[in-house]
């Protein structure tokens, strides 16, 4: 049986309700059916607990619903790093915590066996040498300790705190952590250098912050540690839409992050050796990632993408290998709208602007995928007084899209 506990082991468990109640906001207790009702209300109570003042409740005609409502240009920090903060642990892990802690305070060097044997001496615990040993190589991954060799002997020591290895340089390095730790991916970092030197952020705000992608950035760190090494991933993905979980046949080689300005949503862009095609998926919709082997031939895709990329309007590399050029003529009064003008060139990514005739204007440009186009050219809707396409369904939909809009105002 579930049973509610504040603190985490690991935070895959409550990402994608944390997702959910953030993003969402309208679900009902019974729209949560991939797990258990027991479940859902074990994770509201720690999301409660996490995040109360943060927390909104509504009744409406499906129920009670619970969300999240976050407004970036008030916060001097990001809510969601006391996610990361709830890590759960065991008596011993917390015991071994701060012996370690003092035994290493005089900058001394020890084995495992050491350690076990003068914790034995000092303290009167005894634990085995093995798991003193698993703990103490815990804290080197995490940066706490650090590992060196005397012939064939592992010795561990404290790895030294940032403000005893720079002790003039970190307090005129606080206004920038204060700063990335708002703005910057992984900023939970920042957040913890910031608590570790007993400060906050008084200074920075962020009008359009994206606090939820932090949930994504342990997915992010690996994938960034796949690039730096140019390995090969297998991918746990799930879809949003339709809420089931299946762990991709293919192997992936990420090849870069991209990173939306107006959503601030992250996609992996990588190459799908199967298919031998270039494919992004969205961090948020990946589960888990596994390293595998090196690719031998990752310097060559990196380059290749390199070319591709200026044929991408957005993200999608297209579901074909023939792409779609996408043509419009806009009606622009010259010396009065040239503002259009100057959108359409700022906004076009490479597009081709021409003037055809006296407030008459062409808008054209080639792409792997012209769908990803459709959203930003209706904006112009008004002032087009004609669209092409060498895709046949990117002209019928925008021409369906004209029909039915007619037919919502009664024009038709």
């Amino acid at each position: 049986m579930s049973e509610f506990q504040e603190l985490i082991k690991s935070f895959q468990k409550s990402r994608n309700y944390v997702r959910d109640f953030l993003v969402y906001g309208f679900k009902s207790r019974d729209d949560f059916t991939v797990k258990s009702g027991r479940t859902y209300d074990n994770e509201r109570r720690r999301i409660e607990s996490w995040l109360s003042e943060y927390i909104r409740t509504d009744y409406g005609t499906q129920g009670k619903t619970v969300s999240i409502a976050l407004d970036s240009n008030l916060l001097d920090t990001n809510p969601l790093y006391r996610v990361w903060k709830s890590r759960s642990f065991t008596a011993n892990d917390i015991m071994l915590h701060f012996f370690f802690l003092d035994l290493f305070h005089a900058g001394e060097s020890y084995t495992a066996d050491e350690l076990t044997n003068l914790i034995v001496d000092r303290y009167g615990v005894l634990f085995e040498s093995q798991l003193v040993r698993k703990k103490a190589n815990e804290y080197v991954k995490e940066g706490i300790l650090t590992t060196g060799r005397k012939g064939r002997k592992l010795f561990y020591s404290l790895n030294p705190e940032p403000a005893r290895s720079f002790p003039g340089i970190l307090p005129q390095l606080l206004h920038a952590i204060r700063f990335c730790q708002l703005a910057t991916p992984f900023g939970f970092i920042g957040s913890t250098i910031l608590d570790s030197q007993k400060t906050g952020n008084g200074i920075f705000l962020v009008k359009h912050g994206y606090c939820g992608f932090t949930l994504e950035d342990e997915i992010l760190s690996k994938l960034l540690q796949a690039i730096r090494e140019q390995r090969t991933i297998r991918l746990l993905n799930q879809s949003n839409r339709t809420a089931r979980t299946q762990e991709e046949k293919f192997s992936v080689v990420p090849l870069q992050i991209f990173v939306s300005t107006r959503t601030g949503r992250r996609f992996l862009c990588g190459y799908q050796t199967k298919i031998r095609r270039f494919t992004t998926l969205r961090l948020d919709q990946i589960q888990n990632v596994v390293l595998l082997e090196p690719y031998a031939d990752y310097e060559y895709y990196k380059n290749k993408l390199k070319n591709n990329l200026p044929f991408c309007f957005g993200v999608s590399f297209g579901i074909s290998h023939e792409m779609d050029t996408v043509r419009m003529t806009l009606s622009v009064r010259q010396g009065v709208e040239d503002y259009i003008i100057t959108r359409l060139e700022r906004e076009g990514r490479g597009g081709t602007v021409t003037r055809i005739k006296q407030d008459i204007w062409s808008y054209e440009i080639t792409v792997f995928d012209g769908n990803e186009l459709m959203p930003w050219i209706r904006t112009f809707i008004g002032r087009i007084l004609s669209f092409e396409s060498s895709n046949p369904f990117l002209c019928r939909k925008f021409y369906q899209d004209i029909r039915e809009m007619a037919q919502m105002y009664g024009l038709l």
